[in-house]
């Protein structure tokens, strides 16, 4: 298997996984209380699917849960060099090996926690960004909410609207992000790629992906 059809498999498993699991939520098939159980659920069915595409009793499909990565700089998500993704896939065949990074939000309207959420969203997008430069094939964020306040939210504080991603919003890269309160819930962020945000919803649920 060519590295670039390895490399689109296992992106299909990825979004084909994401799909099943927004499909399950917004029917009632998973009630994900918070995000540790959404996470879990997500690397279930990425683990079925992935067993799926051994098409050889020599491949290998692996999930990993809160994966350490040593990085040559500080990662503001775990404020080390080793740094942590939610969920790290590998999948291993004869020829080559591809890995994957995910990040996984569920933002809760129960749970509403603002706006350190926001500015959570992009920390995460960093520490995937982090990933991707030191050889990770492929780095996914995905997030899903019932509230409105994270999509279609008419404004935000200035103290805090540089964190926002809401529907048809975009970020420039190295464009500066700052938490600009009394007390800031972490240091300035700038990401080094463009962003263009949009949602899709299904039932009462919103979701959001992005491809590092």
């Amino acid at each position: 298997m060519l590295k670039d059809d390895q490399i689109k498999l296992t992106e299909e498993i990825i979004l084909t996984a994401f799909r099943l699991l927004i499909n399950k939520l917004g029917q009632g098939g998973l009630v994900a209380s918070n995000e540790a159980a959404f996470q879990l659920e997500f690397g279930h069915i990425l683990k079925t699917l992935g067993q799926l595409y051994e098409f050889r009793l020599t491949d290998k499909f692996y999930v990993e849960f809160e994966n350490s990565y040593k990085l040559n700089i500080e990662s503001v998500k775990s404020k080390s060099k080793n740094a942590r993704v939610d969920i790290f896939l590998k999948y291993q065949t004869d020829e080559q090996l591809t890995t994957a990074a995910i990040e996984l939000k569920l933002f809760k309207k129960i749970n509403h926690r603002e706006p350190n959420n926001r500015y959570d969203v992009f920390k995460d997008i960093h520490n995937l960004e982090l990933y991707k430069q030191h050889g990770t094939d492929l780095c996914y964020f995905f997030v899903a909410t019932d509230h409105d306040h994270y999509v279609s939210q008419s404004e935000y504080s200035a103290d805090t609207g540089d964190f926002d991603f809401r529907n048809g919003k975009s970020y420039t890269a190295k464009k500066v992000l700052q938490y600009k309160t009394a007390k800031p819930h972490g240091p300035d962020l700038t990401l080094s790629q463009d962003y263009n945000f949009s949602w899709d919803s299904f039932k009462e649920w919103h979701y959001l992906k992005l491809k590092i």
